[in-house]
């Protein structure tokens, strides 16, 4: 079973897809689209999920550092809400408080001008994402509907 991890943002999708042992997260791609269209969004992530076969979506969680639920918070929600929908595959939430600052650290550790970060950031944060949902898993947590 493949899964894939996504990083949702206003305009970009990073997008990071396991191996079929559900071992390593890898970047996949970064989906742009214009501010705010989901729709556009879901369209190029369809393409996707039927290539690679994908059987599951972990989808980060941008809580508040207090643990409350901010407007990321809330307009991902309805993204989960807008996968399921139109995949019908189980979406679960993964805890992605630090993911973009963490994916920030590493892109200035291997000396990506602040150009590139920028786009790429969205998509490192995914794999963060989605590898601490597999590793969690294989640590035995898998029997939890939502990690968050």
């Amino acid at each position: 079973m493949k899964v894939i991890g996504l990083d949702l943002g206003t305009r970009t999708l990073g997008v990071a897809i396991s191996d079929r042992t559900n071992t390593i997260a890898t970047f996949y791609a970064n989906i742009r689209f214009m501010e705010n269209d989901y729709a556009g969004a879901l369209t190029s992530l369809s393409k996707i999920i039927q290539e690679e076969k994908i059987e599951m979506i972990v989808l980060g969680l941008p809580k508040n550092m207090n643990n409350s639920v901010g407007e990321s918070a809330r307009r991902t929600l309805k993204f989960k809400d807008a996968l399921e929908e139109r995949f019908q595959i189980p979406v679960v939430m993964q805890d992605e408080r630090l993911s973009t600052i963490e994916a920030t650290h590493y892109l200035i550790e291997a000396n990506v001008s602040r150009k590139k970060r920028r786009r790429k950031v969205d998509g490192v944060a995914a794999t963060i994402i989605l590898q601490t949902y597999l590793d969690k898993r294989k640590a035995g947590n898998n029997g939890r509907k939502n990690d968050v």
